[in-house]
Protein backbone atom coordinates (compact mmCIF):
# COMPACT_ATOMS: atom_id res chain seq x y z
CA UNK A 1 0.00 0.00 0.00
CA UNK A 2 1.35 3.45 -0.90
CA UNK A 3 2.66 5.49 1.99
CA UNK A 4 1.51 8.61 0.15
CA UNK A 5 -2.10 8.04 1.11
CA UNK A 6 -3.31 10.94 3.22
CA UNK A 7 -0.23 13.04 2.45
CA UNK A 8 -0.77 16.56 1.15
CA UNK A 9 1.44 16.86 -1.92
CA UNK A 10 2.20 20.12 -3.68
CA UNK A 11 3.89 20.47 -7.07
CA UNK A 12 5.74 23.80 -7.18
CA UNK A 13 6.59 25.22 -10.61
CA UNK A 14 8.46 28.55 -10.85
CA UNK A 15 7.84 30.08 -14.28
CA UNK A 16 8.98 32.93 -16.47
CA UNK A 17 7.79 32.93 -20.09
CA UNK A 18 7.20 29.16 -20.35
CA UNK A 19 4.03 29.18 -22.46
CA UNK A 20 5.41 26.45 -24.74
CA UNK A 21 5.95 23.97 -21.91
CA UNK A 22 3.82 24.81 -18.87
CA UNK A 23 0.68 23.10 -20.14
CA UNK A 24 2.47 19.78 -20.62
CA UNK A 25 4.07 20.01 -17.17
CA UNK A 26 0.75 20.58 -15.41
CA UNK A 27 -0.96 17.77 -17.31
CA UNK A 28 1.92 15.31 -16.79
CA UNK A 29 2.11 15.86 -13.04
CA UNK A 30 -1.68 15.75 -12.67
CA UNK A 31 -1.64 12.39 -14.47
CA UNK A 32 1.24 10.95 -12.41
CA UNK A 33 0.11 12.35 -9.03
CA UNK A 34 -3.64 12.99 -9.28
CA UNK A 35 -3.89 13.61 -5.51
CA UNK A 36 -1.35 16.46 -5.71
CA UNK A 37 -2.12 20.13 -6.32
CA UNK A 38 -0.03 21.88 -8.95
CA UNK A 39 1.01 25.43 -8.06
CA UNK A 40 2.47 27.61 -10.81
CA UNK A 41 4.20 30.75 -9.58
CA UNK A 42 4.54 33.19 -12.47
CA UNK A 43 7.39 35.68 -12.34
CA UNK A 44 6.20 38.52 -14.63
CA UNK A 45 5.77 36.45 -17.78
CA UNK A 46 4.97 38.44 -20.92
CA UNK A 47 3.56 35.48 -22.88
CA UNK A 48 0.54 33.21 -22.26
CA UNK A 49 2.09 31.23 -19.38
CA UNK A 50 -0.59 32.27 -16.85
CA UNK A 51 -3.54 31.54 -19.13
CA UNK A 52 -2.22 28.16 -20.29
CA UNK A 53 -1.34 27.05 -16.74
CA UNK A 54 -4.80 28.01 -15.48
CA UNK A 55 -6.54 26.21 -18.33
CA UNK A 56 -4.45 23.10 -17.65
CA UNK A 57 -5.74 23.00 -14.08
CA UNK A 58 -2.96 24.61 -12.04
CA UNK A 59 -3.34 27.07 -9.20
CA UNK A 60 -1.55 30.17 -10.49
CA UNK A 61 0.00 32.86 -8.33
CA UNK A 62 2.03 35.88 -9.38
CA UNK A 63 5.35 36.97 -7.90
CA UNK A 64 6.25 40.54 -9.00
CA UNK A 65 9.78 40.53 -7.53
CA UNK A 66 11.97 39.17 -10.33
CA UNK A 67 14.28 36.21 -9.76
CA UNK A 68 13.96 32.48 -9.08
CA UNK A 69 15.11 32.87 -5.48
CA UNK A 70 12.34 35.39 -4.85
CA UNK A 71 9.81 32.98 -6.35
CA UNK A 72 10.98 30.09 -4.17
CA UNK A 73 10.71 32.29 -1.07
CA UNK A 74 7.06 32.96 -1.90
CA UNK A 75 6.31 29.34 -2.80
CA UNK A 76 7.66 28.03 0.49
CA UNK A 77 5.81 30.70 2.46
CA UNK A 78 2.42 30.47 0.75
CA UNK A 79 1.89 26.76 0.06
CA UNK A 80 0.89 24.36 2.84
CA UNK A 81 1.66 20.66 2.28
CA UNK A 82 3.43 17.61 3.72
CA UNK A 83 5.51 16.88 0.62
CA UNK A 84 6.74 19.51 -1.83
CA UNK A 85 7.94 18.61 -5.32
CA UNK A 86 9.71 21.48 -7.05
CA UNK A 87 10.37 21.33 -10.79
CA UNK A 88 11.47 23.90 -13.35
CA UNK A 89 8.90 25.09 -15.86
CA UNK A 90 10.89 24.14 -18.97
CA UNK A 91 9.58 20.54 -19.33
CA UNK A 92 13.07 19.00 -19.17
CA UNK A 93 12.43 16.75 -16.15
CA UNK A 94 10.61 13.41 -16.03
CA UNK A 95 7.24 13.74 -14.28
CA UNK A 96 6.68 9.97 -14.26
CA UNK A 97 9.26 9.42 -11.49
CA UNK A 98 7.64 11.95 -9.11
CA UNK A 99 5.57 9.29 -7.23
CA UNK A 100 8.71 7.18 -6.65
CA UNK A 101 10.66 10.20 -5.43
CA UNK A 102 7.90 11.20 -3.01
CA UNK A 103 7.55 7.59 -1.87
CA UNK A 104 11.26 7.35 -1.09
CA UNK A 105 11.16 10.63 0.85
CA UNK A 106 8.49 9.16 3.13
CA UNK A 107 9.89 5.62 3.33
CA UNK A 108 13.36 6.78 4.36
CA UNK A 109 12.30 9.82 6.38
CA UNK A 110 14.30 12.19 4.18
CA UNK A 111 14.09 15.97 4.17
CA UNK A 112 15.39 16.57 0.64
CA UNK A 113 15.71 14.36 -2.41
CA UNK A 114 17.57 15.74 -5.43
CA UNK A 115 16.89 14.47 -8.93
CA UNK A 116 20.37 14.51 -10.47
CA UNK A 117 20.30 15.05 -14.23
CA UNK A 118 21.29 12.25 -16.61
CA UNK A 119 21.10 12.97 -20.31
CA UNK A 120 22.53 11.62 -23.55
CA UNK A 121 21.42 14.72 -25.43
CA UNK A 122 24.22 17.24 -25.80
CA UNK A 123 21.75 20.08 -26.33
CA UNK A 124 19.92 19.25 -23.12
CA UNK A 125 22.88 19.58 -20.78
CA UNK A 126 25.67 21.54 -22.43
CA UNK A 127 29.32 20.91 -21.62
CA UNK A 128 29.79 24.41 -20.17
CA UNK A 129 26.90 23.89 -17.78
CA UNK A 130 28.18 20.43 -16.81
CA UNK A 131 31.67 21.74 -16.12
CA UNK A 132 30.42 24.74 -14.15
CA UNK A 133 28.09 22.53 -12.13
CA UNK A 134 30.92 20.13 -11.23
CA UNK A 135 33.21 22.99 -10.25
CA UNK A 136 30.60 24.68 -8.05
CA UNK A 137 29.51 21.36 -6.54
CA UNK A 138 33.15 20.61 -5.71
CA UNK A 139 33.52 24.01 -4.01
CA UNK A 140 30.49 23.39 -1.82
CA UNK A 141 31.71 19.88 -0.94
CA UNK A 142 35.11 21.28 0.05
CA UNK A 143 33.61 24.03 2.23
CA UNK A 144 30.61 22.26 3.75
CA UNK A 145 31.41 18.57 3.56
CA UNK A 146 29.30 15.94 1.84
CA UNK A 147 27.44 17.28 -1.16
CA UNK A 148 25.64 16.09 -4.27
CA UNK A 149 26.81 15.25 -7.77
CA UNK A 150 24.26 17.70 -9.26
CA UNK A 151 23.91 20.57 -6.82
CA UNK A 152 22.13 22.82 -9.34
CA UNK A 153 19.32 20.46 -10.29
CA UNK A 154 15.89 22.08 -10.47
CA UNK A 155 14.05 18.82 -9.63
CA UNK A 156 13.77 18.36 -5.86
CA UNK A 157 11.44 16.86 -3.27
CA UNK A 158 11.22 18.42 0.19
CA UNK A 159 9.66 17.60 3.52
CA UNK A 160 7.49 20.16 5.24
CA UNK A 161 10.05 20.76 7.97
CA UNK A 162 12.71 21.54 5.37
CA UNK A 163 10.50 24.06 3.57
CA UNK A 164 9.29 25.84 6.68
CA UNK A 165 12.77 26.12 8.21
CA UNK A 166 14.44 27.44 5.04
CA UNK A 167 15.42 31.10 5.35
CA UNK A 168 15.73 32.14 1.70
CA UNK A 169 18.21 34.95 1.09
CA UNK A 170 19.15 34.64 -2.58
CA UNK A 171 17.14 36.25 -5.34
CA UNK A 172 18.26 34.49 -8.53
CA UNK A 173 19.51 31.14 -9.83
CA UNK A 174 22.00 30.87 -6.96
CA UNK A 175 19.07 29.71 -4.84
CA UNK A 176 19.90 26.03 -5.60
CA UNK A 177 23.23 26.53 -3.85
CA UNK A 178 21.45 27.95 -0.82
CA UNK A 179 18.99 25.03 -0.80
CA UNK A 180 21.88 22.57 -0.75
CA UNK A 181 23.85 24.35 1.98
CA UNK A 182 20.76 24.59 4.21
CA UNK A 183 20.45 20.79 4.20
CA UNK A 184 24.18 20.24 4.75
CA UNK A 185 24.40 22.82 7.54
CA UNK A 186 21.64 21.16 9.60
CA UNK A 187 22.87 17.67 8.68
CA UNK A 188 19.48 16.69 7.34
CA UNK A 189 18.84 13.22 5.93
CA UNK A 190 19.11 13.70 2.17
CA UNK A 191 19.54 11.58 -0.94
CA UNK A 192 20.09 11.87 -4.67
CA UNK A 193 18.41 9.92 -7.45
CA UNK A 194 19.44 9.88 -11.11
CA UNK A 195 16.61 11.16 -13.34
CA UNK A 196 16.29 11.57 -17.08
CA UNK A 197 16.96 15.09 -18.33
CA UNK A 198 15.75 16.03 -21.80
CA UNK A 199 16.28 19.02 -24.04
CA UNK A 200 13.89 21.94 -24.20
CA UNK A 201 11.25 21.80 -26.95
CA UNK A 202 12.00 23.81 -30.06
CA UNK A 203 11.35 27.51 -29.50
CA UNK A 204 11.85 27.37 -25.75
CA UNK A 205 14.83 29.41 -24.52
CA UNK A 206 16.83 28.92 -21.31
CA UNK A 207 16.82 31.85 -18.88
CA UNK A 208 20.22 30.81 -17.47
CA UNK A 209 23.25 32.88 -18.44
CA UNK A 210 26.28 30.60 -18.04
CA UNK A 211 28.84 33.25 -17.04
CA UNK A 212 26.67 35.79 -15.23
CA UNK A 213 24.72 33.26 -13.19
CA UNK A 214 27.85 31.14 -12.65
CA UNK A 215 29.55 34.18 -11.13
CA UNK A 216 26.50 34.90 -8.97
CA UNK A 217 26.54 31.30 -7.73
CA UNK A 218 30.25 31.55 -6.93
CA UNK A 219 29.67 34.78 -5.00
CA UNK A 220 26.84 33.07 -3.11
CA UNK A 221 29.23 30.26 -2.15
CA UNK A 222 31.74 32.81 -0.83
CA UNK A 223 29.03 34.63 1.13
CA UNK A 224 27.82 31.35 2.60
CA UNK A 225 31.42 30.42 3.42
CA UNK A 226 31.83 33.68 5.34
CA UNK A 227 28.44 33.34 7.04
CA UNK A 228 28.47 29.64 7.90
CA UNK A 229 32.23 29.06 8.42
CA UNK A 230 33.42 32.44 9.75
CA UNK A 231 36.32 31.08 11.82
CA UNK A 232 37.84 29.28 8.83
CA UNK A 233 37.11 32.22 6.52
CA UNK A 234 38.78 34.85 8.71
CA UNK A 235 41.57 32.47 9.75
CA UNK A 236 42.69 32.36 6.12
CA UNK A 237 43.10 36.15 6.23
CA UNK A 238 44.94 35.90 9.55
CA UNK A 239 47.45 33.36 8.25
CA UNK A 240 47.92 35.29 4.99
CA UNK A 241 48.69 38.52 6.89
CA UNK A 242 50.99 36.72 9.33
CA UNK A 243 52.98 34.93 6.60
CA UNK A 244 53.35 38.15 4.61
CA UNK A 245 54.51 40.01 7.71
CA UNK A 246 57.08 37.31 8.48
CA UNK A 247 58.38 37.35 4.89
CA UNK A 248 58.75 41.16 4.90
CA UNK A 249 60.34 41.23 8.35
CA UNK A 250 63.22 38.83 7.56
CA UNK A 251 65.57 41.47 6.06
CA UNK A 252 64.60 43.97 8.80
CA UNK A 253 65.48 41.46 11.52
CA UNK A 254 68.71 40.47 9.77
CA UNK A 255 69.79 44.12 9.57
CA UNK A 256 68.91 44.71 13.21
CA UNK A 257 70.88 41.66 14.38
CA UNK A 258 73.89 42.73 12.34
CA UNK A 259 73.92 46.46 13.14
CA UNK A 260 71.47 47.04 15.97
CA UNK A 261 69.64 49.51 13.74
CA UNK A 262 66.24 49.52 12.00
CA UNK A 263 66.81 51.58 8.85
CA UNK A 264 63.69 50.21 7.12
CA UNK A 265 61.13 51.75 9.42
CA UNK A 266 58.27 51.81 6.86
CA UNK A 267 58.71 48.05 6.34
CA UNK A 268 58.78 47.47 10.08
CA UNK A 269 55.60 49.50 10.53
CA UNK A 270 53.96 47.58 7.68
CA UNK A 271 54.86 44.24 9.28
CA UNK A 272 53.45 45.33 12.63
CA UNK A 273 50.27 46.59 10.93
CA UNK A 274 49.83 43.30 9.05
CA UNK A 275 50.13 41.31 12.26
CA UNK A 276 47.66 43.62 14.00
CA UNK A 277 45.23 43.36 11.09
CA UNK A 278 45.58 39.57 11.13
CA UNK A 279 44.76 39.47 14.85
CA UNK A 280 41.67 41.61 14.21
CA UNK A 281 40.56 39.17 11.49
CA UNK A 282 41.07 36.21 13.81
CA UNK A 283 39.11 37.96 16.57
CA UNK A 284 36.24 38.60 14.13
CA UNK A 285 36.29 34.92 13.19
CA UNK A 286 36.14 33.78 16.81
CA UNK A 287 33.28 36.14 17.67
CA UNK A 288 31.26 35.37 14.55
CA UNK A 289 31.81 31.63 15.01
CA UNK A 290 30.05 31.86 18.36
CA UNK A 291 27.22 33.91 16.82
CA UNK A 292 26.89 31.42 13.93
CA UNK A 293 26.63 28.44 16.25
CA UNK A 294 23.81 30.16 18.14
CA UNK A 295 22.03 30.98 14.88
CA UNK A 296 22.38 27.39 13.63
CA UNK A 297 20.94 26.13 16.90
CA UNK A 298 17.91 28.38 16.45
CA UNK A 299 17.44 27.10 12.88
CA UNK A 300 17.74 23.54 14.17
CA UNK A 301 15.07 24.15 16.82
CA UNK A 302 12.77 25.61 14.14
CA UNK A 303 13.45 22.57 11.97
CA UNK A 304 12.77 20.09 14.80
CA UNK A 305 9.55 21.85 15.83
CA UNK A 306 7.87 20.52 12.68
CA UNK A 307 7.17 16.77 12.35
CA UNK A 308 9.20 14.97 9.69
CA UNK A 309 7.81 12.85 6.83
CA UNK A 310 6.00 9.80 8.16
CA UNK A 311 3.77 6.97 7.00
CA UNK A 312 0.05 7.57 6.92
CA UNK A 313 -2.99 5.61 6.03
Amino acid sequence: MSCLAGQRIAILVPCFNEALTIGAIVRDFNACLPQAEVHVFDNNSTDDTVRIASEAGATVRRVPLQGKGNVIRRMFADVEADIYIMVDGDDTYDASVAPQLAQRLVDEGLDMLVGSRVSSEQAAYRFGHRFGNRMLTGCVAMLFGRSFSDMLSGYRVFSRRYVKSFAAHSSGFETETELTVHALELRMPVAEVATVYKSRPEGSVSKLDTYRDGMRIMMMILRLFKTERPLLFFSIGFFACTLLAIALSVPVIQTYLATGLVPRQPTAILCASLVLFGVILLSCGLILDTVTKGRVEQKRFAYLSIPGPSHRG
